[in-house]
C-alpha cells in the first residue's frame, strides 16, 4: 500500500478541527515533502520522524515521500502531528497494517529516540473527537490529563514503536488512569487577615455577587492579602467549569491534575503587555484573562499598568470572552473571570497614612490617578478604601474570621 490516510486535530483558539493525514510514497529520487500550510515546527518533523523511524527498529524508505495535511487552508503548528506523519510513513511501505487507521486518532511529538512526548491541549482535542466516536492516541502524560473528561476513549503510549505493536494487534495499549486530584482546594484563609472590617466585608459582597472590586489604601495595609482569599470565598467549581478552565490551561501548556476544581488565580506584572493579558501571537493562544477563567484576575499597582494593556479589558469584563482577529485566523477564548485590582492613593503611596509621610502635590495626585480611564472604573462594581492600621490596633483586633462560614453565608 503506498498511500496511508491518518486522523488527527489542529489547535485553533479553543476548537480543534479535524486534520486527514495523507501519506504517499511514489518512485523516484528519495525525497520527504510536507504541504498542507505547515508552519516552521511542522515541517522540522521530517528529521525527527526519520530519526524516530530509525531508532525504533524500522526501515526509513529510500523513496519520494509527500506528506499532506488536508484541509490545506488549515494553519498547522506544533509537533503533535509527528506520530501521525511517522505512522502515515510506516502503513505507505507496508511495514506495519493499516486496517485499523480509520477507528484511530492519533496526537504525539516524537522525540529522536523514538519516545513520545507531551503535547498541549489535550482535553481541547478530546472534547471536539467525542462526536466522531475514534479512539484517540496520546502520549502518556497528555493521555493522563485527557481522562479527566468523562466519556473520552484515550489510550496512552509511550513510544512510536508502542503505537506500532497496538495497531500490529500484537501488544494493545491500555487506557490511562485517572490522575490523583485533590479532595478539596487549599485555599489562603481569610482568618489570616487582622482589621479590615470594611474590606472584608467588601470581599464577601464581591464573592456573592461576582463583582469585580478596587482596593485603594497605603503600602503593607493587606490589599494582596485579601486579594488572594477571594477563591476560598468562591462556591466551589462545576464539573462545566472546572473542565473549561482545566481545557484553556492545557491550551497553554499549564494545566497540572492538582489543579483540577481549584479557581485559578492569575497575578500578572505590571509590566505585562497587552498581548500577553488578553492573549495572542502568530498562533494564538491564551492570555491573563482567560487562564483565569472561571477565576480571579489580581492586577496589583494597577496604575503602573500600561494604559493599552488596561483598556483592552473593557470589554472582556462585559462580553466573558475574547476574539482575537489576526489576518490569516480569528480564535475565540472563554474570559469569565473577576477583576481584583490594588492601587496605592498617590505616587509615594502614603496618602492620607498616619504618619503623614506623603509630599505629593495635588497635581501629580490627579495625574496618577487619571492613568485609569472612567469606562474601566465604571466597570469596577466595588470601590473601597484599605486604611494603614496603627500597632495597636493590629495587636487588639479579635482574630478574623474564617473563609469557610464567610463562603457559607
Amino acid at each position: 500500500m503506498a498511500l496511508a490516510i491518518l486522523h488527527t486535530r489542529a489547535l485553533a483558539g479553543m476548537a480543534a478541527p479535524a486534520v486527514t493525514v495523507e501519506v504517499h510514497l511514489a518512485n523516484g529520487l528519495p525525497a520527504f515533502n510536507l504541504v498542507g500550510l505547515a508552519e516552521a515546527e511542522v515541517k522540522e518533523a521530517r528529521d525527527r520522524v526519520r530519526a524516530a523511524i530509525l531508532q525504533s527498529g524500522f526501515e526509513f524508505p529510500a523513496r519520494r515521500i509527500t506528506v499532506n495535511l488536508a484541509p490545506a487552508d488549515l494553519p498547522k503548528a506544533s509537533g503533535r502531528f509527528d506520530l501521525p506523519i511517522a505512522l502515515g510513513v510506516l502503513v505507505a511501505s507496508g511495514q506495519i497494517p493499516g486496517q485499523a487507521l480509520e477507528q484511530h486518532e492519533f496526537a504525539g511529538e516524537l522525540a529522536l529516540t523514538g519516545a513520545l512526548r507531551p503535547v498541549r491541549g489535550a482535553l481541547a482535542m478530546l472534547i471536539a473527537a467525542r462526536a466522531d466516536r475514534r479512539v484517540f492516541v496520546l502520549p502518556t502524560e497528555s493521555a493522563a490529563e485527557a481522562t479527566l473528561l468523562d466519556g473520552a476513549e484515550v489510550l496512552a503510549a509511550d513510544s512510536l514503536l508502542a503505537v506500532s505493536a497496538h495497531l500490529a494487534g500484537r501488544t494493545p495499549l491500555q487506557a490511562p488512569s485517572r490522575p490523583a486530584t485533590p479532595a478539596a482546594p487549599d485555599y489562603p484563609d481569610l482568618a489570616d487577615v487582622k482589621g479590615q472590617l470594611l474590606a472584608r466585608r467588601a470581599l464577601e459582597i464581591a464573592a456573592a455577587g461576582g463583582h469585580s472590586l478596587l482596593m485603594l489604601g497605603p503600602p503593607g495595609t493587606g490589599k494582596s492579602m485579601l486579594a488572594q482569599r477571594l477563591p476560598g470565598l468562591l462556591p466551589p467549581m462545576t464539573d462545566q467549569e472546572a473542565l473549561e478552565s482545566a481545557a484553556v490551561h492545557s491550551l497553554a501548556g499549564s494545566f497540572a491534575p492538582s489543579g483540577w476544581r481549584r479557581r485559578p488565580q492569575r497575578s500578572p506584572h505590571h509590566s505585562a503587555s497587552a498581548v500577553a493579558l488578553v492573549g495572542g501571537g502568530g498562533n494564538p493562544r491564551p492570555g491573563e484573562i482567560s487562564l483565569a477563567h472561571h477565576g480571579v484576575l489580581f492586577l496589583d499597582e494597577l496604575p503602573e499598568f500600561s494604559r493599552q494593556a488596561l483598556e483592552v479589558l473593557r470589554e472582556p469584563l462585559e462580553s466573558g470572552r475574547i476574539t482575537i482577529s489576526r489576518a490569516a485566523r480569528q480564535a475565540d477564548f472563554p474570559a469569565r473571570f473577576q477583576l481584583v485590582a490594588a492601587m496605592n492613593p498617590c505616587p509615594c503611596g502614603y496618602l492620607g497614612h498616619p504618619a503623614g509621610r506623603c509630599r505629593c502635590t495635588p497635581e501629580q495626585v490627579s495625574r496618577y490617578r487619571a492613568r485609569i480611564s472612567g469606562p474601566l472604573l465604571d466597570r469596577i462594581d466595588l470601590h473601597v478604601e484599605v486604611p494603614a492600621l496603627s500597632d495597636a490596633d493590629l495587636v487588639d483586633a479579635p482574630p478574623g474570621e474564617a473563609s469557610a462560614p464567610v463562603r457559607a453565608r
